[in-house]
C-alpha cells in the first residue's frame, strides 16, 4: 500500500495505526492468502462488527449496512482531520480528507468516484464526503453560505430526479457529477452540477413494486391545501394515471416532511418564490397530462381521428401553463411535418395520440429537470474569474441486470456508462501503480489483467459500434422497427467474441431456448446481460412532434419558451435533433476526458443483500459484485510485485524499536536507519527494495512477521516505561515535598517577624500619642485660663456701663412722669366743665319742648279722628269701587311682577353673555398663536357654549393667517411648497425617510452647475435647462457596492456622468421611463425601470442611491406630470422589487438590521439573483 500524506503522528500510534488491533484485515492488500473465498470472507468478518469500509491500497470497499451506525459524528469528523490515510481504521473520511489536503496542498485537482450496483450506498457516500469537507474546509459567512448551498442541491436533485426501485428505496435515476471548486486557502467558492441521462421513460410509466420520482408524491403529501388549491391538485394518489399504486408509500419515507425540506432548500439555494411556483405548476402539468384520454373519432376518408374523451384535466392543464386550450388539443389531433417549403398535415389516431402525451410529458419533465439543474449551478458557481482549484464528485447509476431479463435502453445506456468507468479505473490505476514504482526506481513488471476496451468499442465504435447502427437506423428512411434493428446487429456483430443472438451467423445459439428471439446478449466485464431490443428505437429517437413544441412555446408560463426554444416559430430548424444515445455518448466522452485530468480517488459501494435489510450477508450477491467491480483484479494489481510500501520515515519510526542502533532515536538520515533495521532483523534481501523515499515489501508475511515482533517489543518497552514513570513519580513527589517545607519555613518565618515588627510598632504609637496628648491638655489649659481672665475684665465694665445706664433710665422716667400729670389734671378739669354746661343746656330744651309736644299731640288726636271719620264715610260710599280697584290693582301688580321676574332674568342673562363674551375676546387678544400656518396651538375654550365660535374663529384666524403667509410668497417658494405639497401626496405615511425631509427646502442644484468651472462643460452638453443636479451612488450588481455619478434632471431626459471628468455616461429621454421603485424604510436606494425595447434599456434599469431621494423622485414625477405627450411616472413603492441588468433580473430587498458601516444602509449581493439591502432599525 501507498503511504500518502504527511508525517504520522507519533503519539497516537499505537493506538490508532491500520495494523494493530484489526478485525480480519483493514487493507486487501495485505490478505493472506489471496483468493475469492478469503477475499469475500474478510469482508463478512468485517461487515458482522460493523466495519463497513476496506481499503485495497487507496481505493475504499463501502458496505450498505442498511442502518445507522455511530461512525459520521462531528466527533470522528475531527478524529480523521489532518491524518495519514492509514493511520486510522479505514473510513469514508480517510479518502475524503486525502483528497481535501492534497487538493489544498498540493495544488493537485482531485475527483471522487463513487460506483457500484444500484441500492450499494452510492449517494449517501457522495453525501458524507461532502458534509465531511464542508466540515473541515475554513468558515466564514460567505464560506458557510456557500457550503450550505452546496449542500441544500442534493434534497432538491434528489426529490426530481431520485425514485424508489425494487432495489433501493432512494434510487438515483440520473447520473450527477460535481466540481466543486476552492480558493488558495482550500475554502469553497461555488460548484458546478453536470447530469447524465435522466430516466424520463418513469414519468409515465413504473415497473411493478417501483414509483415515480419522489417530488409526485411529496408534492401531493406535504403541500398545504391552499398550494394544492391552486395547482388544481388533489391528495388522493388514485386520481392520476402516471403514478403507481402499489408503491405509493415507502416505509422509512415521510414525503409530507420531505416536501418541506425540498422547499427549504430551493430557498436556501437561491431559488426565488415566483421561481418555486413556476416549477411546482410543470410538476402539476405533468399529473394532469397523464390523465388526458383519447377516443377515436371516424372520418369521410375512413382514417381514425383522435379526440380528447374529458376536457376538464385538458382545460386546468392548460390554465397552469397558460395555453389556449383549442391549440393544445389540435396538436394532439393533428401533426405538421415541414420539408423545405412544403407543409403536410396529418391526423393522429388514437395510439398516435398517447404516444405524443407521453412524449410531450417525458420532455416537459426531463427539460424542468435540466432547468433546474442550471438554476442551482447559476446560483452555487463561483464569482472570482480566478483560478480555481477543483474536486469533483462523481453519483453515478451503477451496473443494472434485470434477472427476468427485462432489460432495455435505459439499462444499455447506464452499463456502457458503467464500461467506460471500469477501463478508466483500470488504466487510471495501473498508470498510478506504474508512475510511483518509476518515481521509486523500482524496476516495473507488466500484470496481465483484462481490458474491457474491446466491450467499450463494440458499443460505441462509430462505424460498426451498435449506438452507431443504432443512429443509423433511426435516420433511415422507410420501415424502422426493433427488428429491422436487430437484423443489423445480427448482420455486423454476429461475429463479436462478446455479442450473443439467437438469429446471427453463428448457428450456436439456435438450440439456446435461454436466448429469445427478440433479444441479444452482451458479454460485459460485470458478466453477460440480456437486452430485450422493444423500444430501443422510439427511445433513442425520443421525438417529441413540432407541433406540441410550438404550443409549448405559445404558453404565457414563465418557464415555457425557456423549456422549448425550438417551438418559436422565428427560428424553425428543419434539422432532425440528435438521439438520445448520440447525447450521452458524447456526454460521457466529455465526462471521461475531465476525469482523466484529475487526480482519481475511488469508493467501491458494495449491497449485501437485495431485502434492503441490516445484518444479513448475503454471500453470493456479495461475490457477484466483487467479481464485475474487479477488486481481486484490482488487489493483484496492487500486490504485484510488492505488497506494501511506506516511507523511510514512517517506517524508521514505526519499527525503530526492534533494533538497538535505531532505539530510541537514530541521527542519521531516514534510509540509512532503516537499512540497519532490516539487516538487524534478518529480513531476507528477496523481500524488500530500496525506492527513492520508501521502503518497498514484496510479501505480506515478511510485515506481518514485522508486526509481531514491534507487538512483543511494545510490551517490553510499556513495562520499562512503566518502572521509568513510577521512578521519576516518586522522585518529583519527593521533590516536591521539600520544596514545598522550606517554602512553608520561608513563609513562616517571614509571618513571625512581620508579627514582631507590628507589636514593636503598635507600641511606640501609644507611646508617642500618650506624650503628644499631655503636652496638648497643658497648653490648653494655659489658653483656657487666659481667655477666662479677658472674659471677666470684660463682664465687669459690661455690669458697671449696664448700672450707670439703668440709672439715668430711672431719672428721665421721673421727670416725664411729674410734666403728664400736670397736663391729664387740667384736661379732667376742663372736661368736668364741659359736662356741667351740657347738662344745663338740655334741662332748658326739655322745659320749652313739652308745651309744644303737648299742643301737637292734641291736634294730632282730633286730626286722627277726623281721619277716621272720613274714612269711615268714603268705606261706606265707596266699597264697591274701592274693592274693584283694589283687585284691579292687585290684578296689574300680579301681571307686573310677572313682566318684571322674566324681563329681568333675560336681562340679567344677556348682561352675563356680554361680559363672558367681553372677557372671552378680551383674552384671545392676548393669548393669540404665532402667525405660522404650521403652529397648531389655540387657546382652550372657558365654557362649553362657545364651542362653536370658538372652532369657527380658529379655523377664520387659520385661513386669514395663511391668506396672509401666501401672500409673502414670491412665484419660486410658491413652486417649491408646491412640490412640496406632492412630495407630501407620494410619499407621506409610505415611506419612513419623508419626515425627516419635511423640514429641507428643495434646493434642486446642489452641484451650482452653473457658476462650477468643473461643470462647464457637462453644463453645455445639457440643452435644456437643469431642474436638478446631485450626485448620486449607481450600486454595482456583482459586488453591491455604489460608484459616484453626476445625476442631472431636465424637461426632457435624465443624465447620468463621471464625477471626476464630467464625462456623460447615460442620457435617458423620460419617455423611456416608465416607473420609479423605492423601499418604505428609512433608505436612499430608488431603481429608475426603463421601457423594455427602448434604445435606453439596452443594458438594463438602472439601481442607484441619493441623500435627496424624496427631493429627485418628487421632481421627476412633477416633470413627468406636467408634460402632455407622454404618460405619467409611477411610483412603486415596496420592499421588494425586481430590476432589469442586462439578461437577467435581480431581486432586490429590503430588510432591517444593523449594517456594519455604521448608521447607513448597506448593499450586499447575496447570489445571483438577490440583492439585499440592510436598513439600520429606527432609534
Amino acid at each position: 500500500m501507498t503511504e500518502r500524506g504527511g508525517a504520522t503522528h507519533s503519539k497516537m500510534e499505537v493506538k490508532t495505526s491500520l495494523l494493530d488491533n484489526m478485525i480480519g484485515v483493514g487493507d486487501m492488500v495485505l490478505l493472506e492468502p489471496l483468493n475469492e473465498n478469503s477475499f469475500i470472507e474478510n469482508l463478512r468478518k468485517r461487515f458482522d462488527h460493523n466495519e463497513i469500509y476496506t481499503y485495497i491500497g487507496s481505493v475504499v470497499i463501502s458496505m450498505n449496512p442498511y442502518r445507522s451506525l455511530p461512525i459520521f459524528t462531528p466527533e470522528k469528523v475531527e478524529e480523521y482531520r489532518n491524518r495519514n490515510f492509514y493511520e486510522l481504521s479505514p473510513h469514508i473520511y480517510a479518502l475524503a480528507d486525502e483528497a481535501y489536503r492534497s487538493l489544498r496542498d498540493q495544488d493537485k485537482d482531485q475527483c471522487i468516484l463513487i460506483t457500484g450496483e444500484s441500492g450499494a450506498g452510492k449517494t449517501e457516500a457522495s453525501k458524507l464526503v461532502m458534509s465531511y469537507v464542508a466540515a473541515v474546509c475554513g468558515k466564514g459567512q460567505e464560506v458557510n453560505k456557500v457550503k450550505e448551498q452546496l449542500l441544500q442541491s442534493n434534497p432538491v436533485l434528489e426529490a426530481f430526479g431520485n425514485a424508489k426501485t425494487v432495489r433501493n428505496d432512494n434510487s438515483s435515476r440520473f447520473g450527477k457529477y460535481m466540481d466543486i471548486e476552492f480558493d488558495f486557502k482550500g475554502d469553497p467558492l461555488g460548484g458546478v452540477i453536470s447530469n447524465y441521462l435522466l430516466e424520463k421513460s418513469r414519468v409515465c410509466k413504473q415497473p411493478r413494486g417501483e414509483r415515480n420520482f419522489h417530488i409526485f408524491y411529496q408534492l401531493l403529501s406535504g403541500a398545504s391545501n391552499d398550494t394544492l388549491t391552486k395547482l388544481k391538485l388533489d391528495r388522493d394518489f388514485s386520481k392520476y394515471n402516471y403514478l403507481s399504486l402499489d408503491s405509493a408509500t415507502v416505509n422509512g419515507l415521510d414525503d409530507a416532511a420531505s416536501f418541506r425540506t425540498v422547499w427549504n432548500a430551493m430557498q436556501i439555494v437561491g431559488f426565488m418564490e415566483d421561481e418555486v411556483q413556476s416549477v411546482l405548476e410543470l410538476v402539476a402539468a405533468v399529473l394532469k397530462l397523464g390523465n388526458i384520454e383519447f377516443k377515436p373519432e371516424s372520418r369521410v376518408n375512413g382514417f381514425d381521428e383522435s379526440r380528447v374523451k374529458d376536457k376538464n384535466d385538458l382545460k386546468e392543464m392548460c390554465e397552469l401553463l397558460g395555453i389556449e386550450q383549442s391549440v393544445l388539443e389540435r396538436a394532439f389531433s393533428y401533426r405538421t411535418v415541414e420539408a423545405k417549403m412544403e407543409k403536410v398535415s396529418t391526423t393522429l389516431n388514437v395510439a398516435q395520440a398517447y404516444y405524443a402525451r407521453d412524449a410531450l410529458a417525458k420532455n416537459l419533465y426531463s427539460r424542468l429537470f435540466s432547468w433546474l439543474v442550471t438554476r442551482i449551478n447559476e446560483s452555487i458557481k463561483a464569482q472570482a474569474k480566478t483560478r480555481h482549484k477543483v474536486m469533483g464528485v462523481l453519483d453515478i447509476y451503477g451496473f443494472e441486470i434485470f434477472e427476468d431479463g427485462d432489460n432495455s435502453f435505459e439499462q444499455f445506456i447506464i452499463n456502457y456508462c458503467n464500461e467506460k468507468l471500469q477501463q478508466i479505473f483500470i488504466e487510471l490505476t495501473l498508470r498510478e501503480e506504474q508512475e510511483e514504482y518509476i518515481r521509486e526506481g523500482i524496476e516495473w513488471t507488466n500484470i496481465e489483467y483484462f481490458n474491457n476496451a474491446i466491450i467499450c468499442d463494440l458499443i460505441e465504435n462509430n462505424q460498426n459500434g451498435i449506438l452507431a447502427m443504432l443512429d443509423e437506423e433511426c435516420l433511415r428512411p422507410g420501415t424502422v422497427t426493433d427488428d429491422t434493428f436487430l437484423d443489423k446487429l445480427n448482420t455486423i456483430c454476429a461475429e463479436h467474441q462478446h455479442f450473443e443472438s439467437r438469429l446471427s451467423k453463428n448457428s450456436k445459439f439456435l438450440t439456446d431456448h435461454s436466448l429469445p428471439h427478440s433479444c441479444f446478449r452482451i458479454q460485459h466485464y460485470a458478466g453477460k446481460v440480456l437486452y430485450r431490443v422493444e423500444g430501443f428505437v422510439d427511445k433513442n429517437n425520443d421525438l417529441l412532434y413540432r407541433d406540441l413544441s410550438q404550443a409549448m412555446y405559445k404558453a404565457t408560463h414563465s418557464l415555457m419558451k425557456q423549456l422549448f426554444p425550438e417551438g418559436n416559430p422565428a427560428k424553425v430548424n428543419l434539422k432532425r435533433p440528435p438521439t438520445a444515445g448520440f447525447q450521452f455518448k458524447a456526454s460521457v466522452g466529455g465526462l471521461m476526458r475531465n476525469l482523466q485530468t484529475k487526480n482519481p480517488n475511488y469508493i467501491r459501494c458494495i449491497k449485501p443483500n437485495d431485502k434492503k435489510a441490516a445484518h444479513i450477508f448475503t454471500e453470493s450477491l456479495v461475490c457477484h459484485q466483487v467479481r464485475y467491480l474487479g477488486l481481486m483484479e484490482n488487489v493483484r494489481v496492487r500486490r504485484a510485485g510488492y505488497a506494501f510500501r511506506q516511507s523511510y520515515e514512517s517506517s524508521l519510526e514505526r519499527y525503530k524499536m526492534l533494533c538497538k542502533q535505531t532505539w530510541p532515536h537514530w541521527r542519521g538520515a531516514a534510509r540509512d536507519g532503516v537499512e540497519v533495521l532490516l539487516t538487524d532483523c534478518s529480513v531476507p534481501a528477496e523481500e524488500f527494495a530500496y525506492g527513492r523515499s520508501k521502503i518497498f515489501i514484496r510479501n505480506p508475511r515478511t510485515l506481518f512477521t514485522l508486526e509481531e515482533r514491534r507487538r512483543a517489543c511494545l510490551e517490553d518497552l510499556a513495562t520499562l516505561i512503566q518502572k521509568i514513570y513510577r521512578g521519576w513519580r516518586c522522585r518529583t513527589q519527593f521533590l516536591l515535598l521539600k520544596k514545598s517545607q522550606v517554602v512553608v519555613a520561608a513563609w513562616y518565618r517571614r509571618y513571625a517577624q512581620q508579627k514582631k515588627y507590628q507589636k514593636i510598632k503598635s507600641a511606640t504609637l501609644v507611646m508617642q500619642s500618650f506624650i503628644r496628648g499631655w503636652k496638648a491638655r497643658k497648653i490648653l489649659r494655659q489658653l483656657k485660663y487666659e481667655k477666662r481672665c479677658k472674659e471677666a475684665v470684660t463682664t465687669i465694665a459690661a455690669y458697671w456701663h449696664g448700672t450707670q445706664a439703668r440709672m439715668e433710665l430711672r431719672r428721665l422716667k421721673t421727670e416725664a412722669r411729674n410734666k403728664r400729670a400736670v397736663s391729664v389734671i387740667w384736661a379732667y378739669w376742663q372736661g368736668t366743665k364741659a359736662r356741667r354746661e351740657l347738662r344745663r343746656l338740655k334741662k332748658e330744651a326739655r322745659e320749652n319742648h313739652a308745651v309744644s309736644v303737648i299742643w301737637a299731640g292734641w291736634q294730632g288726636t282730633k286730626a286722627r279722628r277726623e281721619l277716621r271719620r272720613l274714612k269711615e264715610v268714603a268705606r261706606r260710599k265707596h266699597a264697591v269701587a274701592v274693592i274693584w280697584a283694589y283687585w284691579q290693582g292687585l290684578q296689574v301688580r300680579r301681571e307686573y311682577r310677572k313682566f318684571f321676574r322674566a324681563n329681568a332674568g333675560k336681562k340679567i342673562y344677556n348682561f352675563t353673555i356680554q361680559r363672558i363674551m367681553q372677557k372671552y375676546f378680551l383674552g384671545l387678544k392676548t393669548t393669540m398663536p404665532s402667525m405660522s400656518p404650521i403652529d397648531n396651538t389655540w387657546p382652550a375654550r372657558p365654557y362649553m357654549f362657545l364651542e362653536g365660535a370658538h372652532s369657527e374663529l380658529r379655523r377664520i384666524f387659520h385661513f386669514w393667517r395663511c391668506k396672509k403667509y401666501q401672500g409673502q410668497f414670491t412665484e419660486e417658494k410658491k413652486a417649491v411648497y408646491e412640490e412640496k405639497l406632492e412630495a407630501s401626496e407620494i410619499f407621506k405615511d409610505k415611506k419612513a425617510l419623508y419626515p425627516s425631509s419635511v423640514s429641507q427646502p428643495f434646493k434642486g442644484d446642489y452641484l451650482e452647475i452653473q457658476k462650477n468651472p468643473k461643470y462647464q462643460k457637462l453644463n453645455s452638453a445639457v440643452e435644456d435647462k437643469v431642474l436638478l443636479a446631485d450626485v448620486v451612488n449607481k450600486i454595482n450588481r456583482a459586488n453591491g457596492k455604489g460608484a459616484p455619478r453626476l445625476f442631472l434632471l431636465t424637461k426632457n431626459n435624465f443624465v447620468l456622468a463621471d464625477q471626476k471628468t464630467g464625462q456623460v455616461k447615460a442620457s435617458v429621454p423620460l419617455p423611456d421611463l416608465t416607473s420609479v421603485s423605492v423601499s418604505t424604510q428609512s433608505d436612499g436606494f430608488f431603481a429608475l425601470k426603463l421601457k423594455e425595447g427602448s434604445a435606453s434599456a439596452a443594458k438594463g434599469d438602472f439601481l442607484l442611491s441619493s441623500e435627496h431621494l424624496i427631493e429627485l423622485i418628487t421632481k421627476l414625477h412633477r416633470t413627468g406630470a406636467t408634460a402632455a405627450d407622454r404618460d405619467q411616472i409611477n411610483i412603486d413603492i415596496s420592499d421588494e422589487f425586481l430590476v432589469q441588468f442586462n439578461q437577467d433580473k435581480v431581486c432586490v430587498k429590503f430588510i432591517q438590521g444593523g449594517p456594519k458601516n455604521g448608521n447607513s444602509a448597506a448593499c450586499k449581493r447575496k447570489n445571483n439573483r438577490l440583492l439585499e439591502v440592510s436598513v439600520p432599525s429606527s432609534p
